[in-house]
C-alpha cells in the first residue's frame, strides 16, 4: 500500500510564505513525477504545480514566480510558496505517479490534503 502525507500548511499573512511537504511511504519502487493541485471552497480542484523525475517542472499561471516545486531523495515533494495571497486559500493535495515494482505500472495517489489560509 502507497501513502502521501502532506504537512506544512496553516494560517499565514498576505505576502508571507510557507513550505508544504510531501512525504511518500509503503510499498514504492519509482516516482516518476509528483504534483501540487488545490481546493478552494466552492471550487474544483486545479492544478499547482508538477516535477518529473528529471527534475523538469511548470506551474500554473497564477502561482509563476511565486511558487517553487521540488524533490529530495527518492519519496519526498516540497511546495515552497512565496508571496502569499488570499486567493491562495485553499485545500493543498499531494499527487505522485508511483510504481510498486520493476514491472508494473505507474498509479496516482493522492494525498489527504493540507489546509492553507492567507489572511490578515
Amino acid at each position: 500500500q502507497v501513502q502521501l502525507v502532506e504537512s506544512g500548511g496553516g494560517l499565514v499573512q498576505p505576502g508571507g510564505s510557507l513550505r508544504l511537504s510531501c512525504a511518500a511511504s509503503g510499498s514504492i519502487f519509482s516516482i516518476n513525477a509528483m504534483a501540487w493541485y488545490r481546493q478552494a471552497a466552492g471550487k474544483e480542484r486545479e492544478f499547482v504545480a508538477h516535477i518529473i523525475s528529471g527534475g523538469s517542472h511548470n506551474y500554473a499561471d497564477s502561482v509563476k514566480g511565486r511558487f517553487a516545486i521540488s524533490r529530495d531523495g527518492a519519496k519526498n515533494g516540497y511546495l515552497q510558496m512565496n508571496s502569499l495571497k488570499p486567493e491562495d486559500t485553499a485545500v493543498y493535495y499531494c499527487n505522485a505517479q508511483i510504481r510498486s515494482n520493476s514491472n508494473g505500472p505507474y498509479l496516482s495517489y493522492w494525498g489527504q490534503g493540507t489546509q492553507v489560509t492567507v489572511s490578515s
